[in-house]
């Protein structure tokens, strides 16, 4: 059988003086570093999520915002074409106008002009036949 001497209960109190004193000055601060590691990581990812999150709310608002500048860019363009195609019309309207003037201006320059030749025509003609009609009688 076993023999358990003095020997063995002298062991076992140092062995268990010696745990006791691990467990104060080892474990137990072991432990709670684990715990407070555990507690500082678990803290950082609910930090992280909410990040996250706020990430994502920030993000949808620039994207809303970034659609509204869009259409107000669209809107002002349209409008300045509009305006653009507006001024455009008038200036041809315009222009067309100032032709059509000076078109009849020569117009009636050409008239003016088409009558007096046709007066000088006419005493021309006349003159000749005047003097057509003094030869013949003449002869």
């Amino acid at each position: 059988m076993l023999e358990i001497n003095q020997w063995f209960f002298v062991q076992l109190i140092n062995f268990l003086v010696l745990v006791i004193i691990l467990n104060y000055l080892l474990f137990r601060p072991l432990l709670n570093l684990f715990k407070e590691r555990k507690e500082g990581i678990e803290g950082s990812i609910e930090e992280a999520k909410r990040l996250n999150q706020l990430k994502d709310e920030e993000l949808r608002r620039y994207n809303q915002e970034l659609t509204q500048a869009r259409e107000k860019a669209r809107e002002i363009y349209n409008t300045l074409r509009q305006e653009g195609l507006q001024k455009q019309k008038e200036i041809i309207e315009k222009a067309h106008e100032e032709a059509m003037a000076e078109i009849k201006m020569a117009q009636e320059a050409i008239k003016k002009e088409t009558e007096r030749a046709r007066k000088e025509l006419g005493e021309t003609v006349r003159r000749f036949s005047e003097e057509i009609v003094k030869k013949l009688v003449e002869v």
